[in-house]
This record gives C-alpha cells, sequence and structure tokens, in this order.
C-alpha cells in the first residue's frame, strides 16, 4: 500500500481487513438481538413518559395550551396536597419502619431453632396481591368489633379492665316509680325504707340486645333490715302484660348498678342478678334509689381505624405486615455473609450484645439495608392498591396519595388528563433521585 502523503509503501498487517469487517458483523448482530428490546422500551416507556410531559401542559380538553397551571394546581388543590403529604408520610414511616423490623427479625431469628419456620411465616405475605391483603385488611379494620378482628382485640383489653354498659337506651315509662335525675341516671319518686321490695322497671331495650344469660325476672324476697327490689324489663314479646308487673316472660337486667342515695351521697350499692334482683344493707333505709348513668352509656366499640385521623396509619401498618418479611429476607442473606470472628472478637473485648448489634453488626450490614430502604421507597412512591381497597370513600380523601389521585384525575366522568399528566411526571421526578442514588450505590459496590 503506498502513502499518499510520502509515497513510500505502508505494510498492512495481514487480516486487518478481515477483523474489521468480523467486528463490523458482530455489531449488526448485536443490534438485531437488541432491536426488539428497543423497540418495546421505546413504545412502552420513552414514548409514554414524552406523551405525560406533552400532555401536562394542556388543559383538560388537551386543545388549549396551559402551561404550568397544572402544575400549579398540584400545589394549590386541597384533596391532591394531601396527597403529597401522605406520599411524604409513606416514604418516611413504611421504608424505615419495615426495614428496622426486618432487622430486628433477622437477628433475632439468627440463633434459635424455629428461626426458618418463624422467617417462613413472616414472609408468606409476600405471596399474597396487594388487591388480597387489601380486602383482608378492610375485614380487619371493620368497625363493629364481631367483625373487625382489631376492634374486636381492641374492645375485649377495653372491657378487661373498663366493664361496659350493657343497657345503652333503657328508661322508665312515665307510669314506672322511676323519674330522670339529670346526666342520663335515674332515680325513684320517693325514699324506700328497709324490709321493703322496690320495683325497678325499665323498657327500650330490645329483647335481640339482651344478653344471652338473661334469665326471667324474679320478684325479691322482703328482709328485715334491707332493701330488697328487681330491676327488670317490663316488656312482654308479643304484647300483653301489665306494667309494674314482673310478667312470666319478662327478663331480668342483669349488671346493673343500684345506688342508695341520701343528701346527694351514695350511702350503699349492689349490682343486680341474672333474674335482677338486688339487695341493700340497712343503710339505704330513707334513702333513694339510683339507677347512675354508667348503667346506660353507650358501649365501647373500638377505635375508628379507617376514619379520617388513623385511615393512614393504619393502611401503613397493613404494608408493613406484607413487607417487613422482604426486608428481613434479604437482611437475613446479609447477615449470613458478615464475618462472625470480627463479633467474636468484640465480644471477647467485653463488648455487650446491644455494643457489637450498634458498631458490628449494622455497619456490616449498611450496604444491605440501604438496598432494602431503597427499593421500598420507590415501591411506596406508587403505592395504590392498599389505599384504593383499604380506605373507605368516607375518608379515601385523608388516605389519598399521589398513584391514587393519578387515578382519580385520569379516570372517570370529570377526568382531566393534563391534571393527571402532570401528578404522572411529578411522580417520576420524585422517583428519578432515589434510583440514581441506587445506581451510585450499586457502581460503588462494583468497584470494591
Amino acid at each position: 500500500m503506498t502513502s499518499a502523503a510520502t509515497g513510500d509503501t505502508v505494510q498492512v498487517p495481514p487480516g486487518t481487513h478481515k477483523r474489521k469487517s468480523v467486528t463490523g458483523t458482530r455489531k449488526l448482530v448485536a443490534a438485531g438481538f437488541l432491536l426488539p428490546a428497543l423497540v418495546l422500551l421505546g413504545a412502552l416507556v420513552v414514548y409514554p413518559i414524552g406523551f405525560s410531559v406533552y400532555r401536562s401542559f394542556f388543559d383538560k380538553s388537551g386543545d388549549n395550551f396551559a402551561g404550568l397551571d397544572n402544575y400549579v394546581e398540584i400545589f394549590t388543590d386541597d384533596t391532591i396536597l394531601t396527597a403529597v403529604q401522605n406520599n411524604a408520610i409513606w416514604v418516611v414511616v413504611a421504608p424505615t419502619v419495615a426495614t428496622a423490623l426486618g432487622l430486628i427479625f433477622a437477628v433475632l431469628t439468627e440463633r434459635v431453632r424455629w428461626g426458618t419456620a418463624f422467617k417462613l411465616i413472616v414472609f408468606m405475605p409476600m405471596a399474597i396481591s396487594m388487591l388480597a391483603a387489601g380486602i383482608i385488611f378492610r375485614l380487619v379494620y371493620e368497625q363493629d368489633p364481631d367483625r373487625g378482628v382489631a376492634n374486636a382485640v381492641w374492645v375485649g383489653v377495653h372491657d378487661t379492665f373498663n366493664e361496659s354498659a350493657g343497657f345503652p337506651n333503657a328508661h322508665p315509662l312515665p307510669v314506672h316509680p322511676l323519674e330522670s335525675a339529670g346526666g342520663g341516671a335515674f332515680i325513684t319518686k320517693e325514699p324506700v325504707s328497709a324490709g321493703s321490695v322496690v320495683q325497678l322497671p325499665l323498657v327500650g331495650v330490645a329483647p335481640a340486645k339482651m344478653p344471652s344469660d338473661a334469665v326471667p325476672a324474679k320478684a325479691a324476697t322482703a328482709r328485715d333490715g334491707q332493701v330488697t327490689g328487681t330491676v327488670w324489663l317490663d316488656f312482654t314479646r308479643g304484647g300483653g302484660g301489665k306494667p309494674n308487673v314482673i310478667d312470666a316472660q319478662e327478663l331480668g337486667l342483669k349488671g346493673i348498678q343500684v345506688e342508695a342515695v341520701k343528701d346527694g351521697k351514695v350511702v350503699a350499692s349492689a349490682t343486680a342478678g341474672a333474674d335482677g334482683t338486688f339487695s341493700l344493707p340497712a343503710a339505704a333505709d330513707g334513702a333513694q334509689l339510683r339507677l347512675p348513668e354508667a348503667n346506660f352509656r353507650e358501649p365501647y366499640n373500638g377505635v375508628d381505624w379507617l376514619g379520617p385521623s388513623l385511615v393512614t396509619p393504619a393502611i401503613i401498618g397493613s404494608y408493613l405486615w406484607m413487607w417487613a418479611g422482604f426486608a428481613m429476607v434479604l437482611i437475613a442473606a446479609g447477615l449470613a455473609s458478615v464475618p462472625r470472628e470480627l463479633m467474636e472478637a468484640a465480644r471477647v473485648d467485653g463488648a455487650n450484645e446491644w455494643q457489637v448489634f450498634r458498631r458490628i453488626t449494622v455497619p456490616l450490614l449498611a450496604p444491605v439495608l440501604a438496598v432494602v430502604m431503597v427499593t421500598l421507597m420507590i415501591n411506596v412512591l406508587k403505592i395504590f392498591d392498599l389505599v384504593f381497597i383499604i380506605a373507605p370513600g368516607s375518608s379515601q380523601d385523608d388516605a389519598n396519595v399521589l398513584a391514587l389521585q393519578l387515578y382519580r384525575s385520569s379516570f372517570g366522568t370529570d377526568a382531566d388528563l393534563g391534571v393527571g399528566s402532570a401528578i404522572a411526571v411529578l411522580l417520576l421526578l420524585l422517583v428519578i433521585p432515589v434510583m440514581l442514588f441506587n445506581v451510585r450505590r450499586m457502581r460503588k459496590e462494583t468497584r470494591r
């Protein structure tokens, strides 16, 4: 080969043209294999992102340019602002708590024989779809203690320490010997005397609401030096019966508190038995008998888990139930690779278990903890299913998140695709920093 500059003959190494031809062929083959993936990536990722950005600058109809109006609405509309605030709560609380629980479970179950079984049980919720988990926890948080597990437990604990009233709607009739004492209590119209029998009839309790162990009321027996009586439901199912008279089918009001009051002070008290009978000592002579308002308070029905104030923490609780197992499994895998020599050396030097955990275990697990945290942060930024299913219509605005608002703004009869696209772009902008952090962290790990 002759050089054009010097006129000298230049020797070209044999095989050069052949190698260039092979390299070019390999590039074409690689491009051929990548082309379908690139087409799918462009059609399913790049184009939707580009169109969403473009659409976010137009109004509801899509015909008129709106500029930044849709983005301004995101930060001025109260409903969307609530979604932004709730997303911030989700991003801060859910990944942190899930990672902490996963770390605790992984460390505590490392040395026990049943640790594997425990990890399997904790990880099992990951096999359930978000839809199924949402349905499960919608029932768990049901307000009625007879249906909702959370309130059944809560009411059970509450009633253990605070006895519930059994007859919230009970009251006397005008013909009864009782009258209102104010504040929801009732008192006898006349004082009572020792050795007498007092009848305290009430109405207003549906037979279906009576305790399952209620028995027919029984007339009390007069006793010297005592005030006896009966508190009962003066109502016969199907009609019949006489007021102020204990009929055969009328039931006693078990558990009713009866107080003897003199000069505004309680001098004696008693509790009615299953048949409604009670007995007061001689101190009740000349007193008026009062049924305090505690007998008629509404029963404690637990916590309104899905009310405006607790709906977001409640849904986060269901998320933790699902994803704490995911965090635990990843952290346990990282813990298995931690050198045991370092831990044993620390213990030999006098470190206790807390110091070993804080100074050795956690720093060595930092890369794994970062992976779990970043993964969960990306996951909660797009949380939708649990909020949509668990939150009832009355408090869905209070539990609102950006992904749910994106759905609500983009679909339905009052859809505004401009605002919906702006919310989609905002979600993308929130996810990008987390993804960039994850990429940088992975590159650092690769260089080590």
